[in-house]
């Protein structure tokens, strides 16, 4: 098994494949560039924090998925960006061979795998910890794994909770639906919260397969969630791996 790293600008990308030969980097320098020019000229695509309007004409490929992804989820495009750098580059992977790749952009995942692989939950949740994991069974198809919180991270969100994570086939809608989805954990009580955002998740239902949500002492699930397992970690935090798996 292969591992690197792509940094790009705000790009940062984990990657675990059994390509040891690809240019991973150049494609999604490529789908920047094009993301990045789109930008310069339609400034709004990137400060919207509602979907707009999809103009005719081509668009670059990065740009109509965002574009699509976003107006199913109700949030602005780049609401999508990473969870669709993240697809975008599990497509190319698997057109260059691969049938095993982890890519994981700022905690957002794309994932095919011919064998079982575990998925941090990182919600740093006082009652769950940092400790668990979803165990995903061998899949032909890929998978999206994106996350968005009120507490963790860099990315806006207007609720409340420590962590919701969507799983689904398509990583960009999975990536803007965590963000709607996390926008309606608010109310009083957390209990309020886990409540609101599963309403909220309901009315999206179509277009994943499931999720988790995390929010103080109470957990809302809707669809069929993989398998969760505890993990053990190193004093220096980083996980085991495989044979850490308790059941």
């Amino acid at each position: 098994m292969n591992f690197s790293q792509i940094d790009i600008d705000e790009t940062h990308i984990r990657l675990t494949s059994d390509l040891s030969v690809h240019d991973l980097r150049g494609h999604v320098f490529n789908l920047r560039k094009d993301l990045k020019d789109y930008i310069f000229r339609n400034n709004e695509f990137s400060i919207s924090l509602e979907p707009l309007k999809m103009p005719e004409g081509d668009l670059p490929s990065i740009v109509l998925k965002m574009y699509e992804s976003s107006i199913l989820c109700d949030v602005g495009p780049m609401a999508c960006v990473a969870g669709t750098i993240s697809e975008m580059s599990i497509d190319y992977l698997m057109n260059c061979g691969s049938s095993y790749s982890i890519v994981e952009n700022g905690g957002d995942i794309a994932v095919v795998n011919d064998r079982k692989v575990l998925c941090g939950i990182y919600s740093n949740n006082e009652f769950l910890g940092n400790d668990i994991a979803f165990e995903i069974k061998k899949r032909k198809m890929p998978l999206g794994i994106c996350s968005s919180s009120g507490k963790i991270g860099h990315s806006i969100s207007f609720g409340e909770s420590d962590c919701v994570t969507v799983l689904g086939k398509s990583a960009s809608l999975c990536d803007g639906l965590a963000t709607r989805i996390a926008n309606c954990a608010y109310g009083d009580s957390s209990q309020d919260r886990i409540a609101n955002a599963l309403e909220c998740a309901d009315e999206y239902r179509e277009f994943f397969d499931s999720a988790l949500i995390i929010c103080g002492e109470n957990v809302g699930t809707i669809g069929r969630l993989p398998k969760i397992v505890e993990t053990e970690e190193f004093r220096d935090g980083s996980k085991k791996g495989y044979g850490s798996v308790r059941n």
